[in-house]
């Protein structure tokens, strides 16, 4: 079969530029290990013994590839062909030092590079010469770990985990994407060096949050996270959610769990990472909410508030992008209990000011508000997601009516001048309010017709007329 796969044009190429030129040529890494788990593979790394730029240049130059990025410090270079990315490396020995997770590269050979690799099911290679096309070149058993679905290190954990520190979250996002076990020297390891993390760049940690939370089950990753003890070295924030209290016998949810569970539910239902965050980030600002009353037992008043604001330092933080992503995630964590309000009373003005305020997120905020009940009670969930259809169904009704998505005022500030003859000034804003209050209170249609007519009333009664 892996023959079969192998006579495919980009290999059969690099095959007959490698026996032409008398170099050693292997495909390693994610391609070989996909290949046993039946997974798609569009990232195909090459290993050759020699240069692999000078070889990736043979390559293009044999398939009529224009464009090949070259990265001259690590020896590798870059192509797409077709839809995939093929990636050309020398073989080679990399030594660290304590303060950075750059190597110091030297050329080196098979056994060399294979030991390099991050865990043993990244090690796997096959050659591509024709003389041992297709044989498996599996120095530290991955086909065994990949067998008994386990993540282990080619070499002692603490080398590779302290060479390059980045790995320990690389372990732990491979565990959640394959529903992997860490190996216990593996996870051992992870404990011992978790503070080594912080030599890693922000950028870097996020990209591998951001495979974690797309995975099936994403809080597989954030509770070996926790465990290893690595989320709190980079995201005390969210740590900061775990925990339930007690007082008079009253006590509240651990929210760092509920929000893992909110989370593992909007994934069975989204590919949308940046919902995904608003899940994971929708309790965060209970700890700094969170209060006892004799009465009310505990609360978390303003949390979507504080959590809003919250978001915005955690995605400055992590280098994460400040644009109309946080500007989503933020929308939704503030807005993120108001659908399950508005399920206790179901008015057209409720229903109005929440389309007013989502806007086009009005379905992805309902998607949250619905990952957000995971009450055990069976009967509540089944009656709170049947509020919620009718919830769904009256946002259509008014939206469809009085067009409220993305809502623009049928009257600008500079018509609401010039009509009524002023420059301006603080009764222009109270104006255009009132005209949009009595639109999302029912009073008046969404027509510049009716907003005039309701405009001219109320500037009678400021004395404005």
């Amino acid at each position: 079969m892996i023959k079969q796969i192998l006579n495919n044009k980009i290999f059969k190429t690099i095959s007959e530029i490698a026996d032409k030129n008398e170099i050693e040529v292997y495909v390693i890494g994610g391609f070989v290990r996909d290949y046993f788990l039946n997974r798609p593979s569009k990232d195909i790394d090459i290993l050759v013994i020699g240069s692999g730029i000078d070889f990736s240049l043979k390559v293009a130059e044999e398939l009529g590839i224009k464009k090949v990025s070259k990265f001259k410090t690590f020896g590798t270079s870059m192509f797409k062909y077709k839809n995939m990315e093929i990636e050309f490396v020398g073989a080679r020995k990399e030594s660290y030092s304590r303060e950075s997770r750059n190597p110091i590269i030297e050329n080196g050979t098979l056994d060399d590079d294979q030991k390099r690799r991050d865990f043993t099911i990244n090690a796997m290679a096959f050659s591509l010469n024709k003389a041992n096309l297709g044989e498996l070149l599996d120095p530290f058993n991955g086909t065994g770990d990949l067998n008994e679905k386990i993540i282990r290190t080619p070499l002692n954990p603490d080398i590779t985990f302290s060479d390059d520190p980045l790995r320990m979250l690389r372990a732990i996002r491979f565990a959640t994407q394959l529903n992997f076990e860490l190996d216990e020297l593996v996870f051992n390891s992870i404990q011992k060096n978790k503070e080594r993390i912080n030599i890693i760049t922000k950028e870097r940690i996020v990209e591998e949050l951001n495979k974690i939370l797309l995975s099936p089950y994403p809080s597989t990753g954030f509770i070996l996270l926790d465990k290893t003890g690595l989320l709190n070295e980079f995201f005390p924030e969210f740590v900061n959610l775990k925990g339930t209290e007690t007082i008079n016998g009253t006590s509240h949810k651990d929210n760092f769990f509920h929000s893992l569970e909110v989370v593992d539910n909007l994934a069975k239902k989204t590919d949308n990472l940046w919902l995904l965050w608003a899940g994971l980030l929708h309790d965060i600002g209970k700890p700094k909410s969170k209060r006892y009353n004799e009465k009310t037992g505990f609360t978390f008043h303003a949390h979507e508030i504080i959590g809003g604001k919250m978001v915005v330092n955690i995605f400055k933080n992590f280098k994460m992008p400040l644009n109309e992503k946080l500007n989503y995630v933020k929308k939704l964590v503030e807005l993120h209990l108001r659908p399950i309000a508005i399920v206790k009373d179901v008015t057209d003005s409720a229903v109005r000011r929440l389309l007013f305020e989502a806007g086009n997120d009005i379905d992805d905020l309902m998607k949250l508000a619905e990952a957000d009940i995971t009450s055990k009670n069976e009967a509540k969930v089944k009656k709170y997601l049947s509020n919620f259809e009718i919830v769904r169904q009256k946002l259509i009704e008014i939206e469809e009516k009085d067009k409220l998505r993305n809502w623009q005022p049928p009257i600008t500030g500079e018509e609401i001048m010039e009509f009524l003859k002023i420059k301006p000034s603080k009764d222009v804003g109270i104006i255009k309010n009132k005209i949009k209050d009595a639109i999302l209170d029912g009073e008046i249609k969404n027509t510049k017709e009716e907003a005039f007519k309701y405009m001219s009333n109320q500037a009678k009664k400021l004395g404005l007329l």
